[in-house]
């Protein structure tokens, strides 16, 4: 890419972020366009649709959150490790309003923009889930889609105000579920 459209590009990702942040999924694309001081075909240019826009936008930070799961396989307990990327995970699909129906659908659909990174999260997240499952310190009944599931519910509740005041509480309800018994009262008293 030429240092101009680099540059542009680089701009209309900034800017997308400040809208998306103020208005969620349903941000408009002409709104981006016009505060990114661009005509609507520049923005159609580097980003064909809005999910290309959100795949561009979401891509660094579920890279991490993949990321995270490796380091934290290497580094933590297994139950540890489970708990504190899964706190990160619902983090991050709270971070935008209205990223968890995206990421919930392009999860199962693989022509999606956001599918590969939506796929490398969940994996990441099933190897954590199997390692402590491994241990004996989360539950044997659920699976990987099992704990996306549950990442996206959280995530989904914490965009509702009526359940924000309460979402700390609700993250410890659901990591309890996920443990063993013994390892979940660890969660609770983690919490106090």
């Amino acid at each position: 890419m030429r240092a101009d459209a680099r540059k542009n590009y680089d701009h209309l990702l900034t800017v997308a972020r400040d809208v998306v942040s103020e208005h969620g999924a349903e941000a408009s694309m002409r709104d981006i366009a016009r505060r990114a001081d661009v005509g609507l075909a520049t923005l159609f240019r580097h980003f064909p649709t809005r999910e290309a826009i959100f795949e561009a936008l979401l891509r660094e930070n579920l890279d991490a959150l993949t990321q995270k799961a490796v380091e934290l396989e290497t580094s933590n307990p297994p139950d540890d490790a489970l708990v504190s990327w899964f706190r990160e995970g619902v983090a991050f699909v709270q971070s935008y309003s209205g990223v968890v129906a995206l990421m919930a659908s392009a999860h199962a659909t693989p022509d999606s923009a956001l599918y590969a990174s939506c796929a490398a999260v969940h994996s990441a997240g099933e190897r954590l889930l199997l390692r402590a499952q491994a241990e004996g310190t989360a539950r044997v009944d659920m699976n990987g889609d099992d704990l996306f599931a549950l990442m996206s519910a959280l995530g989904w509740l914490g965009d509702q105000p009526s359940f924000a005041p309460r979402a700390d509480h609700l993250f410890h309800v659901i990591a309890s579920a996920i443990l063993t018994v013994g390892k979940s009262n660890d969660v609770k008293k983690a919490r106090r």
